[in-house]
This record gives structure tokens, sequence and C-alpha cells, in this order.
């Protein structure tokens, strides 16, 4: 009896070393497949983050539009012995949907801020030498209530990011500038002063309509106009026709003649035109363009149809038989938006290079653009909107350093890359 109960303590015993013995080989077992399996998560982590900064430097490097010299907008005096050469840049609408601001609000600091649509193209546009964008909204107070389409009235932020981005120049004269009366206008252009963005086109006082907006970059004397095919209908003040200019070629002339007069080495002119979702110029478009060339304008930037079209650049030949370069797009489609038909979400950053020679002409060296999407995240609960690159985008994809757009944003991008910057004549020259 007293030897099986020896015999029965001792078989436990050895059950017990031996579990324990299995136990503790398979805490080592687990140890070391966790140690692996960490050991591989980190090697993944860095081995992306290494590719997503080498696609960002290759894109970074890559641009054609930054030069070392980007401390943008001077007035130092031109070195009359030198040919002087800048970057002027171009972006399309900047449109404001409810959508749109009510994903850049801040519940817990009750503010908005919409920079975090632009880190992803930011560069390209605080590293040129001047930007130029167009507004398709107003600033007209948050008394009169923020609001969406067919009357826009946006946060005074968005200003404020747009400056912060690297706006210099902001053309205001569109269908929508008296969406909010002259108060809305007047308002729209205090905000645009306090966020020291300059801008054209909607006026305050007939003495500041009358009056030629110029930059300077690197001692170049650069002059801006903006006109607008009308204001949706909305009457004019009759008191204030000042206030927004409108496509008049008389009244165009004079101002192309007052800018010339006053030593304009360059007329860039923005013009609110065209058919709305139309990928093609229409008549009125084209006779406009010609008029404009003719009468020594150097560079078209169109805006209004909300959708890309066509750029040229041209030799023109002028009245005293002699010529200079000149560009123009059409229409540079949206920058912000919220709309979703088509061709409304794919735009470009647009890049001139520009040069001043020493014999006072002025030549329109290379055109390159930078493709992107406004891409909406519709699974997330908060900055839902991003402004994407659309080439970088794709090879983060690829790489597989940055695969948050998923897989059908993925195969959609390649496939809009192709449809609409595929045939390169249309695009180049």
């Amino acid at each position: 009896m007293r030897r099986n109960q020896r015999n029965s303590r001792n078989r436990k015993n050895i059950i017990q070393d031996d579990t324990k013995k299995i136990t503790n080989i398979l805490i080592k077992i687990v140890c070391i497949l966790l140690a692996v399996f960490l050991i591989v998560m980190v090697f993944h982590i860095v081995n992306n983050w290494i590719k997503y900064h080498s696609i960002t430097e290759q894109y970074l490097e890559t641009a054609n539009h930054v030069e070392e010299d980007t401390d943008g907008l001077d007035d130092t005096i031109q070195n009359p012995n030198e040919d002087t050469t800048f970057h002027l840049t171009a972006i399309g609408d900047i449109m404001c949907h409810n959508t749109q601001y009510m994903d850049a609000y801040n519940a817990d600091t009750g503010e908005y801020d919409f920079s975090y649509v632009f880190e992803d193209i930011e560069y390209y546009i605080k590293n040129s030498n001047i930007t130029v964008a167009n507004l398709e909204t107003t600033f007209a107070g948050e008394d009169v209530g923020y609001s969406n389409y067919p009357r826009f009235n946006t946060p005074d932020a968005l200003a404020y990011n747009l400056k912060k981005l690297g706006v210099d120049v902001i053309s205001t004269a569109g269908n929508h500038s008296l969406d909010y009366g002259f108060d809305g206008l007047s308002r729209t252009i205090d905000v645009l002063d306090k966020a020291d963005i300059t801008h054209v086109g909607t006026y305050q006082t007939q003495e500041k309509r009358d009056t030629i907006v110029f930059k300077y970059v690197k001692g170049i004397k650069i002059a801006f106009l903006n006109y607008a095919y009308g204001t949706n209908g909305i009457t004019i003040p009759s008191d204030k026709s000042y206030c927004i200019n409108l496509i008049d070629e008389e009244l165009i002339k004079k101002d192309i003649e007052t800018a010339k007069s006053q030593e304009a080495d360059i007329i860039v002119v923005s013009v609110h035109w065209g058919t709305e979702y139309s990928t093609v110029p229409n008549d009125t478009q084209n006779e406009l363009a010609d008029f404009l060339f003719q009468n020594g304008v150097n560079i078209i930037l169109g805006t209004h149809p909300h959708v890309l079209q066509k750029m040229e650049k041209r030799t023109v030949t002028l009245e005293d038989g002699s010529t200079q370069d000149g560009f123009i797009i059409y229409s540079l489609g949206n920058f912000i938006s919220d709309q979703n038909a088509d061709n409304t979400r794919t735009s470009i950053i647009l890049d001139l290079q520009i040069t001043k020679h020493t014999d006072e002409s002025v030549t329109i060296d290379n055109v390159s653009y930078t493709p992107i999407y406004m891409y909406k995240d519709s699974s997330a609960s908060t900055k839902k909107m991003r402004l994407l690159d659309i080439n970088k985008t794709i090879s983060l994809y690829e790489t597989g350093a940055d695969t948050s757009i998923g897989e059908n944003m993925y195969t959609f991008l390649k496939k809009e890359l192709k449809r609409k910057f595929g045939d390169v004549s249309f695009w180049t020259f």
C-alpha cells in the first residue's frame, strides 16, 4: 500500500516536472516567435519609411519648377547684363462646398483648418517664385452663415491656409463674386488683405479698379489683370459698377495699355469664361484669347469650367510686326472642391519657366505640370479631403510604402493618369 502511494507520488512529480519543462519550452518558442515577428514588423516599417522618403525625395528632386533660389517675391533690380529666369505656378478654382468646411471644422477648438488638404502637394507651391490661383467663393463672414452652392460663403481660415500654402496672387472676378452682394465682395477683399494675399478682379473703389496690380519677381515687373463673363444674374449695384471687372474688350484694351505704359515686363490675364464641365474651349474663349494675345498679353490663365481644357504655347505676331511668346491654358480645372461630375476632381499644378533676356524680350522656356486629384476618404471620420500628387501616390502604393488609398483608388488613379495625360501631344509642345 505504502509502496503504491510512493509510486503514485513519484509519477505525479514526474508528470509535473515534464509539464513544467514542456511549458518552459512552449514559452521559449512563443518568445522566439514574438521576437521574430517584432523584428519582421520593425524591418517592414523601416523599409516602408525608407521607400516613402526615397520616393518623396525623388519627386522633390525632379520637380521641374523648383530652383535653388526660392526666396520668392522680391524687388531686387535685375542685372541688365544677365538673363533672369523665374517660375510662375498656377492652380485652378478654389471652391468650398459645405462638406469641405464641415470636414475642416475642429469641434474641440471651434475653429476651421484646411491645411491638411494641401500636405501632399504643398512643396510644389511653396517653392515656386510666384503662385497664382482663382477664388470661387466669398469670405462674407460667419454672421451671414457659411454656405454651399448656389451661394458660396467660406470660413476666413481658408484664406490664411492659402497664404501659408504659398499663394501670392488670387483672381476674384467670377460668377460667385456677388453671392452676398457688395458687402460680401468687400469683406472678401478685406480678408484677403489681412491674409496678405494680393487680389485682382474685384474692388471696393473706382480708384482701386483703375490701379494696375503689379508684383515683382527677381526685379521683373509682372502685371495681373482679371475679368469675368458675369455674376449669375445678380445685379451689379448701379453706383458701384467698378466693383467687378466684366469681360469688355474696350476696358481690357485700356487696362493692357495702362500696364504697358507703366513698364510691365510681363502681362498675365486670368479670365473667368467658358462652358462649365466642357473639356473643349468654346468660340468666345478662342476669339478673346486671340484678342488678348494681339494686344500684347503674355500669359492667359482660364478658369470657371471646373475641368481641364487644353493649353497652347504660341508665337504671337504683334501689330508692329514683332513677335513674342504667348501661353494659354483655357481652363485649369478645380484645385479644391467636392464636385463629383466627370473630370472635376482631376487637375494640375501648372509651372511656367519664364526668362527676361538682356534685350528686354521675354520667353516662355518650359511648360510642365504635376497631375493632382481631389481625394475623399469616405471611411475616415475627419480630415477626409486631401489633394494627391497622382504620380507620387501611385509609386508609394506600388512599393508598399503607403497603401492607405486602397486598391480601388490605386486602380482608378492609374486609369485617370492614362486617360487625362496619356496623350502627350495634347499637353506638351
